[in-house]
């Protein structure tokens, strides 16, 4: 290792100079306000968990992205969080156990072995809103809009909003009796969108007429609110929580687009890519020009029964690093004034009245920070006095 290496950072981790740490907390400041203003309460849970509260629920694929360490202390594994939701459910469950809804928020970073696509970062800072205590279509659509509202006050235009339910998905591979093999043979055909591959698989499993459509056919579902129109017609009979799935995503996208007319609406119906701990309903923002998903959320109502306590939760978090990379946020800078170096106390005394009323006071140790002043404090007939430069 050369000197000069010892200074690089590892693959996927970054640091905020100044210009863009400002941009960052004054993003992260208006945006908890805006989630205050909402009724949400903010909750701050710690960095590194033991392992098997940390995980507890979360799935194997956020276990996979998660740092493990051991405690000097206990000897026993932790893990630094990659996600927030699993704290926040323990939270609700241990912490707080009201009885009824329950609206949290929450900002801070998290770290993960792996990037989240091409160009992610391995450390994110992460805000994101959730509620506890309710299962209707209600909380979905408040959850959803808040997301929107957070994205718009960040200052992002042309958001497009995909969204997809895991019942359909569900309930279109139960219903043609897959084994576990088969079901994940299946889902990474459909992530990938390989449809002639699918084609091809499907055809090796031996299921009537039917069934190979709805599994083909499926992927397909994908466009705009007519996918809808043509679910009803190819899905809904498979069953009642198809159905219900169905009229539940036209329900949530005729209040979208009524509440943000210039939001896109997308639908994709065989979609796989949250975490394995959704339950119902499951949508992603998105900008042109990024390929990775600026905000990301859905339904997970299993999540707090491993805390002992089951509730209908729902939620949605972002990225406040990939927000400012992607907007022109505008901080507010503070008139500067360049102060002596002195031990008068009256000086002192000047100094953090300034400070007081938003002023920015430096004390001048070098020729530089003094002629990047907008006033200075000089003595003017025995007293201090603020002068412009």
């Amino acid at each position: 290792m050369t000197l000069a290496d010892r200074w690089l950072l590892p693959e996927g981790v970054d640091e905020a100079l100044p210009e863009q740490a400002a941009k960052i907390e004054h993003l992260r400041r208006t945006l908890l306000n805006l989630h205050q203003s909402w009724g949400y309460q903010l909750v701050i849970p710690p960095l590194l968990e033991y392992l098997d509260s940390l995980l507890t629920g979360a799935g194997s694929d956020l276990e996979i992205e998660t740092f493990k360490v051991i405690d000097q202390l206990s000897g026993r594994l932790m893990g630094v969080r990659a996600d927030f939701t699993s704290q926040v459910a323990r939270i609700d469950a241990h912490c707080l156990k009201e009885e009824g809804v329950q609206r949290l928020s929450y900002c801070g970073s998290v770290l993960r072995t792996v990037p989240s696509g091409l160009d992610g970062t391995r450390c994110p800072i992460q805000l994101g809103a959730e509620v506890y205590g309710h299962g209707g279509v209600e909380s979905d659509i408040e959850v959803l809009s808040l997301m929107l509202q957070t994205l718009s006050v960040a200052g992002l235009s042309n958001v497009v909003l995909d969204l997809g339910h895991i019942d359909i998905v569900n309930g279109v591979v139960s219903a043609c009796q897959l084994t576990s093999e088969q079901e994940s043979k299946l889902a990474d055909l459909y992530r990938s969108k390989d449809l002639p591959e699918l084609e091809r698989y499907v055809e090796t499993l031996g299921l009537n007429e039917e069934q190979s459509v709805w599994l083909t056919e499926l992927p397909r579902l994908c466009g705009g609110q007519e996918v809808l129109e043509q679910a009803d017609i190819l899905l809904a009979p498979i069953s009642t929580p198809v159905k219900d799935a169905i009229a539940l995503l036209k329900e949530m996208a005729t209040a979208i687009a009524q509440r943000f007319p210039t939001v896109g609406l997308h639908f994709d119906l065989s979609d796989l890519m949250s975490y394995s701990y959704h339950t119902g309903v499951v949508f992603a923002a998105y900008v042109p020009g990024h390929g990775n998903a600026i905000a990301r959320g859905g339904r997970y109502n299993n999540i707090g029964q491993v805390f002992g306590r089951s509730r209908p939760a729902t939620g949605f978090s972002t990225d406040v690093k990939a927000l400012v990379s992607l907007t022109e946020v505008e901080v507010a800078k503070s008139k500067t004034v360049v102060s002596p170096v002195s031990q008068s106390v009256e000086l002192w005394q000047k100094i953090n009245a300034l400070r007081a009323e938003g002023y920015q006071v430096i004390e001048s140790l070098d020729e530089v920070s003094a002629s990047e002043a907008d006033y200075k404090l000089d003595m003017v007939d025995g007293a201090w006095q603020l002068l412009p430069r």
